[in-house]
Formats: structure tokens, C-alpha cells, sequence
């Protein structure tokens, strides 16, 4: 089985060759070899087909939630962590052509290439197959996300959330621990968010600011349960 049959099977569409090709072209890859054509123009069509997929699957799926619950679950699925996250479970990232720049600065893991090439693999689907297949496609993709609560919580700004309950609950003040481990151009971040120094959660990125993200997220889970309420009560 070839590389490229390999993430079809993974993405469960059928590509023509030279789209799929296309689809997983970077910049810098183009660059690199000529100037040849990249993926952003899929990426653009991508993008669009994405966000009327997912906002006609929340319409009809979610009859009872507002106009702004519904705008917050498509921001949160259509997030670049969220696409990222689809792209990681997939292993994306080893299909992509890559220029040695961003190979070496651990490109492939990189959530914002990831994305991008997730956007432009759905493109793709919509250029070989059409809109139903690609819309049945991008809905296979984010239904699980629409499970999960933290990837619904992409959307939104944890940390300020966080300082808010503290503040409301007197809980003292609000200090994140951040870690790094790995090399320079594939490091990992750990955050641990202490409040009135307790740890109330971690969490890990690609970024501080996402590791802190995460953590904060976490926290809430902890302080939104009756029993760390009565705890701090």
C-alpha cells in the first residue's frame, strides 16, 4: 500500500491523485522545489466547505440551541486546535511535503500546518467527490469533537473564566508553573495552575499560552463540581 492509499484509508475519502498531492503541498515545500503550485488555494475552499458543514450539522442536530450556542460549538470544532487534534489522531503530519526549514522545526507537528492541511484535505474531497461526500465527510470528522467538552471549550478563554471564579470565591491568587521539555523546534509545554497555591489542573501544548489554556480548562472541571464548591465554601 502506498503512502498516499495509507491516509486515504486513515481519512475513509477518495482523492484523486493529484489533488490529494496538492492538498498535502506546503509553501515551503513549493518554495523549496520551483515554486510549484501549494495547498492554500484548497485550504481557502476547505475552509468554506467546513463552515457550512458544520453549521447546517449544528443546525439540524441542535434544534433547541440558540444562535450564539450554536456560533460557539462551530467556533470551537473549527478551531485551529480542534482541526490540529483531527489531523494528530489521523497522523496527518507524516504525509505532509514539508521544506527542510519546517521539517527540522518539527513542521509536521505544528498545530497551524496541521489545520491548514486538514482545511485543505477537505477542498479536496469537495474538488474529487463533490459537496454531499465532502460534507459527509467533515461531518464524520467533528461529531466527535461535538462530544467532547473540552474541545467544545477551545472556543473560549479559560483563563479569564478562572480568574473571574477566583475572584468571586476569594480563592486567593492565581499563579501558572510552566515547564518545558523536548528540543527547541519540537518542545512541549506543561502548565500547572496554582490558585491560592493549590494545584487545581494541568494541562500540555505545543505553546505556553496553550499549556495554560488547557490548565485552566482542566481547573474549571475541578471548581464546576459540587464538592470542590462546598470544599472552598
Amino acid at each position: 500500500m502506498s503512502p498516499h492509499d495509507e491516509l486515504l484509508k486513515r481519512l475513509g475519502v477518495d482523492i484523486d491523485a493529484e489533488t490529494l498531492r496538492l492538498a498535502l503541498t506546503h509553501r515551503s515545500f513549493a518554495y523549496e522545489n520551483g515554486g510549484i503550485p501549494t495547498n492554500e488555494r484548497l485550504e481557502f475552499l476547505g475552509d468554506s466547505v467546513l463552515g457550512f458543514s458544520v453549521t447546517e450539522h449544528l443546525y439540524r442536530e441542535y434544534p433547541d440551541l440558540s444562535e450564539g450556542d450554536l456560533a460557539k460549538r462551530r467556533a470551537a470544532v473549527v478551531s485551529t486546535r480542534a482541526l490540529a487534534s483531527i489531523a494528530r489522531r489521523l497522523g496527518v503530519g507524516e504525509f505532509i511535503y514539508l521544506g527542510q526549514g519546517e521539517k527540522v522545526t518539527g513542521g509536521k507537528n505544528k498545530s497551524s500546518i496541521l489545520a491548514d492541511t486538514m482545511e485543505a484535505l477537505i477542498g479536496a474531497t469537495y474538488i474529487s467527490n463533490g459537496l454531499e461526500p465532502a460534507r459527509q465527510f467533515v461531518v464524520g470528522l467533528i461529531e466527535p469533537l461535538l462530544a467532547d467538552a473540552a474541545v467544545l471549550g477551545a472556543g473560549t478563554d479559560w483563563k479569564t473564566h478562572i480568574q473571574e471564579l477566583a475572584a468571586s470565591r476569594q480563592l486567593g491568587p492565581i499563579h501558572y508553573a510552566v515547564i518545558g521539555d523536548g528540543p527547541d523546534h519540537a518542545r512541549t509545554y506543561t502548565a500547572t495552575l496554582l490558585i491560592g497555591g493549590t494545584e487545581y489542573g494541568t494541562g500540555t501544548g505545543n505553546s505556553k499560552k496553550e499549556a495554560e489554556q488547557q490548565s485552566a480548562a482542566n481547573a474549571w472541571k475541578v471548581l464546576g463540581t459540587d464538592s470542590a464548591a462546598s470544599a472552598q465554601a
